[in-house]
């Protein structure tokens, strides 16, 4: 009778080891198959007290779809009414210039809105090597995609307007505008141009740009 009793025994034991097994599985599973993940970990989500976007929140709107840009043949250039043309590498705008941050909401024409923390470089610092004319009155950028837009000059100096490499501590991925998005505060979104590889000092203060060629008030001041 002991032989019995005892496989019984280890029988029980076996369907306990079993059904614990199990049941660790079906837990795991199901907090790894409805937990939402991260599209970009390690970004910020707070800084200094104020609660940030994520990376995700933004919707895509480019004319194009998502450039990607070889970072490694990228240039820069700052041309039109300068003393000379000049062009940045990636590395030499890095490596180079003074680095800001700033916390700002871009708000789209759509109607969506997104708070990030940016960092990047002045504009200002950036056509000042090249030697600003003073008949210059506006800077056109443009994109890889074919984008374009004008601000006016006293508006990128006053306001500290920046390019951004970076975008809650990360760097820009390529769908929201590596290597550089401008950061055009109190503006509306189609002023803030991404994927850009030129910049041009002009003395036409009514260039008109892709959105702005198609209707678009100039003037994009939040109102």
């Amino acid at each position: 009778m002991e032989k019995p009793k005892r496989f019984s025994k280890v029988i029980a034991a076996l369907l306990i080891v079993m059904l614990f097994a199990l049941l660790v599985l079906v837990i795991y599973y199901s907090q790894n198959s409805t937990q939402p993940k991260n599209l970009y970990p390690g970004e910020v989500r707070d800084y200094q007290g104020e609660n940030l976007s994520s990376i995700a929140d933004f919707r895509e709107n480019s004319i194009k779809g998502p450039q990607h840009i070889n970072v490694s043949t990228y240039k820069l250039e700052i041309k039109g009414l300068v003393n000379r043309t000049v062009e940045y590498t990636y590395d030499q705008i890095l490596d180079r210039f003074q680095k800001y941050q700033k916390v700002v909401t871009l708000y789209c024409v759509e109607g969506w809105s997104v708070k990030i923390l940016w960092e990047g470089f002045l504009v200002s610092d950036l056509i000042k090597e090249a030697g600003v004319n003073s008949s210059a009155v506006g800077a056109i950028f443009y994109a890889s995609d074919g984008y374009s837009t004008e601000l006016p000059l006293d508006y990128i100096t006053d306001h500290n307007i920046i390019i951004a490499y970076k975008m809650n501590e990360l760097t820009i991925p390529p769908e929201r505008g590596f290597p550089f998005e401008l950061i055009a505060e109190s503006q509306y979104g189609y002023k803030w141009i991404k994927w850009i590889t030129t910049i041009e000092l002009t003395d036409n203060p009514d260039y008109l740009g892709y959105w702005e060629s198609r209707g678009y008030p100039n003037n994009a001041t939040l109102r």
